[in-house]
C-alpha cells in the first residue's frame, strides 16, 4: 500500500536532519495518512478510504466526499477516487435532469 493519501495525492517527502553540529543525514516526511469512512449523499453508501489528517478537513470544509470530489482536479486523485468523482457526477447529473 502506498504512502499517498488517495484524495490530495499527499505522499512521502524526503529532506535532512541537520544537529547542532550540522551534520547532515537524510531522513523521510510521512504524511498522516487515516483509514476513514466517508459517505456519499449521491450513492448513498459508505466509502473507505486512506487519506491525510489534511484532506479530511478540507473534505468537512468543502462540505462532503461529493463537493469535494466535485471540485478536485482528476490529476491529484487515486484510480479509486476517479471512479468514484465519475460515478458521483453521473448521479448528480441525472438527479439534475429529473
Amino acid at each position: 500500500m502506498s504512502r499517498a493519501c488517495e484524495l490530495t495525492g499527499k505522499a512521502v517527502m524526503t529532506g535532512n536532519n541537520v544537529s547542532h553540529a550540522n551534520n547532515k543525514t537524510r531522513r523521510r516526511f510521512l504524511p498522516n495518512l487515516c483509514d476513514v469512512t466517508l459517505i456519499s449523499e449521491a450513492l448513498g453508501q459508505n466509502v473507505r478510504l486512506r487519506i491525510s489528517a489534511n484532506a479530511l478537513r478540507t473534505v468537512e470544509h468543502r462540505g462532503g466526499l461529493d463537493a469535494f470530489l466535485l471540485k478536485a482536479s482528476v490529476s491529484e486523485l487515486s484510480q479509486r477516487a476517479r471512479l468514484l468523482k465519475k460515478q458521483i457526477a453521473k448521479k448528480v447529473a441525472e438527479q439534475a435532469a429529473a
